[in-house]
């Protein structure tokens, strides 16, 4: 079963620090790149555009990653990484 405080953590808005939003940013701007290099390097077609999903859905895991597990916010709700 998933800890209650797991679907607290997941479920609750996360304001970002100034930190965080430099985290997002960078991998933003490295996701946008990698992005343009397989959109210049692969014809377009299915797996390209699986290959753009699923770059897509890795930038919002790490954003995940960020934010429901930074140290502030886990320390605040008396939980660890």
């Amino acid at each position: 079963m998933i800890a209650q405080k797991d679907i607290d953590n997941w479920f609750t808005h996360h304001a970002p620090t100034p930190e965080q939003l430099k985290s997002y940013d960078a991998i933003r701007s490295g996701a946008k790149m990698l992005a343009e290099d397989f959109n210049c390097s692969a014809p377009d077609c299915a797996d390209k555009t699986a290959a753009m999903r699923k770059l897509r859905e890795t930038v919002m895991a790490m954003n995940l990653a960020i934010a429901c597990n930074s140290p502030d916010y886990l320390e605040i709700k008396g939980t660890s990484a």
